[in-house]
């Protein structure tokens, strides 16, 4: 048997894989596209968005039917890609991880992109902004007017578990005692019947507090005193989704069409009697 010369056996080798590179290639984008979760939403024809009930990103009407600021976005969005949405309502502490096991597709549910949180999931860019705002009890925290007067040991503050509101709490009140609720109404229910001196959670929920409830609660720092970026939440391993995502994030905030729900559901409050 004839041996390749030694100066042509590495030309072959060459030749060889420059032939067949371009199919590898072909072959390995088209697993990728197959296996990303927008090819699986097109195909299943429904769209599983993670979610959690904050007002007024995401609540229930008198009918128990999904409205509010997220839910416009997810619907739109599903609408957008032909496909009808599916929300699945998780709790906010183990909203993540239930991404990460396949429970739905992607979180659309007002989540801060976070260092900590993007070492699990790739963000989007960011399609909202958001800030903490504080809330307090008339009684309990009488003639407090700044951020300071709260951040002592006799205080206690309630916020949401597993919300920004805990890191933003933790934060700028070190001294003060930190209680934890699963759900968002309680906090506020625990400061109205008041068991604590003050909520910390996501603009504009406080003030709709304050306004609602003026007898009892009032708002010591007007505004914001933390601003976040918010963004969708995918699962890490997938481009064409996160591209994707960002293309329709970009479409839709050039058209005017996020701005314009924005100032309704966080500038009015015209669906208030939508709620209980």
């Amino acid at each position: 048997m004839k041996r390749l010369s030694p100066i042509l056996a590495p030309a072959l080798i060459l030749a060889l894989f420059l032939f067949s590179a371009p199919a590898i290639a072909a072959s390995i984008n088209q697993e990728l596209s197959q296996s990303s979760v927008v090819e699986q939403i097109l195909k299943r024809g429904v769209l599983r968005v993670g979610m959690d009930t904050f007002q007024p990103w995401a609540m229930k009407d008198k009918n128990g039917n999904f409205i509010g600021f997220e839910v416009d976005v997810a619907t739109r969005l599903a609408d957008d890609m032909g496909v009808r949405v599916e929300f699945v309502p998780t709790p906010w502490s183990g909203i993540i991880p239930a991404l990460l096991t396949g429970k739905f597709d992607v979180i659309i549910g007002g989540m801060g992109i976070l260092p900590q949180r993007a070492l699990k999931v790739n963000f989007t860019q960011p399609y909202e902004f958001s800030g903490m705002s504080i809330v307090a009890h008339k009684e309990l925290a009488a003639g407090f007017d700044s951020l300071e007067d709260f951040n002592k040991k006799e205080v206690e503050i309630a916020a949401k578990l597993g919300t920004t509101a805990v890191i933003a709490a933790k934060k700028h009140f070190p001294q003060a005692t930190l209680r934890l609720f699963e759900n968002e109404p309680q906090t506020y229910q625990e400061l109205r019947n008041g068991n604590v001196h003050a909520v910390v959670g996501s603009a504009p929920r406080p003030a709709f507090e304050a306004i609602e409830y003026s007898e009892t609660l009032f708002m010591p720092v007007e505004g914001t005193f933390t601003k976040e970026p918010i963004g969708f939440a995918l699962r890490k391993g997938d481009p064409d989704a996160l591209a994707f995502f960002n293309a329709w994030i970009t479409g839709v905030t050039h058209e005017g069409w996020l701005d314009e729900r924005h100032r309704y559901w966080f500038g009015t409050r015209d669906w208030a009697g939508l709620v209980e």
